[in-house]
């Protein structure tokens, strides 16, 4: 995979060394010691793309779901006309198809999650890496609008998470175009679980630190 701009991710990926820079990261073991294998049910990616279809909107299950959570974890809620405020087109109908209505409330779900069991919603492991990559890339992108458009231009983000939200910025900007290997996989898996931890941090900055303090065990 060639890299862009992303310094993050391991070098056949998109450039730099993804397990050393999740490693140096002071709250991920933090985090991880308290994931579970369940979690809530994403309705799967073919479904979002049935789903989106009609709306005819220019994105795909990725960038639906990146912008979602990213207005989530900024302070958004996903109450009434949810899709105008995530994807900021007031003229946009109430979606029809309970496939996105699943999203929805899955994704907020398993936000508010005490054994944080959130994840992204990607192409399935079977599709080529090429193409989980790029979605994995395109999420970041939609995440960082959504996050923008719900916490604005100064959020209050702890030194962790100024640097988490640097890294999306960097991830938003690579691509890739490798049908990949065994080590490719293995960088893709660790910079899907970069982006998810880094996304539960902000999600505990914004949103869980404006209410009564509790400690993440």
């Amino acid at each position: 995979m060639r890299r862009r701009r992303a310094d993050v991710c391991r070098p056949g990926f998109a450039g730099g060394d993804a397990a050393g820079a999740i490693a140096a990261l002071p709250w991920r073991g933090h985090i991880l010691e308290s994931v579970v294998s369940s979690s809530p049910s994403l309705p799967d990616w073919r479904h979002i793309e049935i789903a989106l279809a009609p709306l005819q909107l220019a994105l795909n299950p990725a960038e639906l779901h990146g912008a979602l959570v990213g207005w989530l974890a900024g302070g958004g809620d996903a109450d009434g006309a949810w899709l105008g405020k995530v994807l900021a087109d007031a003229d946009l109908p109430q979606p029809e198809d309970r496939g996105l209505s699943e999203l929805r409330d899955a994704t907020v779900a398993s936000l508010r999650d005490d054994e944080l069991v959130f994840h992204l919603l990607l192409p399935d492991d079977d599709a080529p890496l090429a193409q989980r990559g790029n979605a994995l890339f395109d999420w970041c992108r939609a995440f960082l609008g959504g996050f923008g458009l719900a916490a604005g231009a100064n959020p209050p983000l702890s030194e962790e998470g100024s640097e988490a939200l640097d890294d999306l910025a960097k991830l938003a900007m690579a691509e890739t175009d490798s049908e990949g290997d065994e080590e490719d996989e293995e960088a893709f898996a660790e910079i899907e679980e970069f982006v998810r931890v880094a996304t539960l941090l902000l999600h505990g900055d914004v949103v869980l630190a404006a209410r009564p303090r509790e400690t993440l065990h």
